[in-house]
């Protein structure tokens, strides 16, 4: 909290915010929609992670999930995801998993930088906003405030507050599913159903083939 008060501190002084007279009307402008920012951020980051999951043959849909989940928050998605899968895939594969997540929300962060200026030309100034994700509380924040306005920087601040502290949830309920995991076994509960009503063996749960009457 304190380090978020002093990032907020720093921010007015620099962009001039708390010495700007019409600070009144712009938070009387906020419009109530305008806090369904963070909303939008966080579900169009997961559809779109979920997505290049199903693309990917080696990383599963969920491991996609938790990397995108970090939202630009690179040092803690990045430690958090590497720990979390390391008991399910192994040192190296969870090792590889938090790489990438370091080096997608590092990507993350320097195209909202960099980009900015055109995010805001061809899709408005909520743009950059999303773009930046965790961020938008502290260093994307001058950017945002230059090419977005200084009428949506109480936004841009509680809307990188909002989604920062949804990054550890977000992570920690995707990195905890193994590749499909639930869509395995769900597949393996059809498949023993459909061999009770053929073999008219009834199941007794997910145990060696031998124990509910059926030989490898």
């Amino acid at each position: 909290e304190i380090l978020i008060g002093l990032v907020g501190s720093e921010m007015c002084i620099e962009t001039g915010i708390g010495s700007d007279k019409k600070l009144k009307d712009i938070l009387g402008s906020i419009r109530p929609k305008l806090l369904l920012v963070p909303l939008a951020t966080i579900a169009g980051t997961l559809v779109f992670s979920a997505l290049v999951g199903l693309l990917l043959t080696q990383w599963s849909v969920f491991d996609c999930l938790a990397v995108g989940s970090g939202f630009a928050y690179y040092s803690l998605s990045s430690i958090l995801i590497t720990q979390l899968k390391e008991p399910f895939l192994g040192v190296q594969l969870a090792t590889e998993l938090g790489t990438i997540a370091l080096m997608a929300n590092i990507m993350r962060e320097i195209m909202a930088l960099l980009g900015a200026p055109l995010f805001v030309k061809y899709f408005g100034r909520l743009s950059p906003i999303c773009a930046g994700g965790a961020t938008t509380m502290d260093t994307t924040l001058p950017v945002i405030t230059r090419y977005s306005g200084k009428d949506l920087v109480f936004i841009s601040i509680f809307h990188g507050i909002i989604v920062d502290f949804t990054v550890p949830f977000f992570v920690r309920s995707s990195a905890r599913f193994r590749y499909g995991s639930f869509f395995v076994e769900i597949r393996d509960l059809f498949c023993f159903k459909q061999a009770e009503k053929v073999l008219k063996i009834p199941f007794t749960g997910f145990l060696h083939p031998d124990v509910n009457g059926l030989d490898t």
